[in-house]
């Protein structure tokens, strides 16, 4: 074995099942979380918390209605004696 390898072996677990951090260099590869909803890879700290991406997320969670959209004006006699 005079000349070395060109492609030597992967390193066990390098199989594509860990994403590295671009954040931080040092820090050990994070895994690969992926949405429960629609497969997604996650990247945000409460994304990959929850389990969900924000857009799947507001799917299953809409914000309640705004109280105010349903005021509107209405036309009102003077009143007697002004």
């Amino acid at each position: 074995m005079d000349t070395p390898d060109a492609f030597p072996e992967p390193l066990p677990g390098a199989d594509g099942a860990v994403a590295p951090d671009p954040a931080a260099e040092d820090a050990s590869p994070r895994r690969l979380i992926r949405c429960r909803l629609c497969g997604r890879p996650l990247t945000g700290a409460d994304s990959r918390r929850t389990g969900l991406g924000p857009s799947c997320d507001a799917k299953l969670h809409p914000a309640p209605p705004d109280i105010r959209t349903r005021r509107h004006e209405v036309e009102q006699d003077p009143l007697p004696g002004t």
